[in-house]
């Protein structure tokens, strides 16, 4: 695990699921990390509870990625608050699976605005900051969705795709200025993602704390090595 002690980290739709688990791996690396997500009682309970666990800060940030402002805030806040930012972990997500047939224009812009629109928002905001480091990530939580489109996935799979080709375009334009850009593409992972009380009925599946562990992985290599993607699937799933 590499030590992130003295060091900013910003998660977005933290939590739950991957997010959350990803912000406890941070702090248990020994970063300061700012929690964010939509709903506020969310961010006031996850914040407080991470703050109990550790001798790290957290604060908890109210955020809509899908607004350029709101983004610009969040960023702004957690340089304010936290003194830095190492780290940007985009996550926030949102996943409305419909036929074609059936998926309705704000359902499209729901998700292309989250998945994709959102981590640039953010990314314009933080790159000034995380220039200021001397040990600078951006993480950009994909799907092997994006890679592999399916049926009923259109604006999921669209969006996942597009935020590929964000991440190697930022990781080209930042390479040379001291900022890592990775992404890290998980298959199936048991939680209620786009499957509202569904979580723990996949025993096959990932975990979240294995994305995690993906993130954590990537940032424990040297500052001359830059792995670019890491994907990620379940071992074993139902065959057929």
């Amino acid at each position: 695990m590499p030590d992130l002690s003295g060091r900013v980290a910003l998660v977005t739709g933290a939590t739950k699921g991957i997010g959350l688990a990803v912000a406890e791996a941070l702090l248990g690396a020994g970063a300061d990390v700012a929690i964010s997500a939509r709903t506020a009682a969310d961010v006031e309970e996850v914040s407080a509870r991470l703050e109990g666990d550790g001798s790290a800060r957290v604060i908890g940030l109210v955020c809509d990625v899908r607004r350029s402002d709101n983004c610009e805030e969040l960023v702004e806040a957690t340089v304010d608050r936290l003194g830095r930012l190492d780290v940007l972990i985009n996550n926030a997500g949102v996943g409305i699976y419909r036929s074609i047939k059936e998926l309705s224009v704000d359902e499209w812009r729901a998700v292309v605005e989250t998945n994709l629109d959102g981590v640039f928002y953010l990314c314009r905001a933080a790159v000034p900051h995380l220039l200021e480091s001397d040990d600078a990530w951006i993480v950009n939580i994909g799907s092997l969705g994006g890679a592999h489109p399916f049926a009923g996935g259109a604006a999921y799979s669209t969006s996942k795709a597009g935020l590929a080709g964000l991440t190697e375009s930022m990781r080209l334009d930042l390479r040379h200025e001291g900022v890592r850009v990775s992404l890290v593409q998980p298959g199936s992972v048991d939680t209620d993602f786009g499957r509202p009380g569904r979580a723990g009925q996949r025993p096959w599946a990932l975990k979240p704390i294995d994305v995690a562990r993906a993130v954590l992985h990537l940032m424990d290599y040297p500052a001359h090595a830059h792995p670019g993607r890491i994907d990620l699937r379940p071992s074993q799933p139902p065959k057929g």
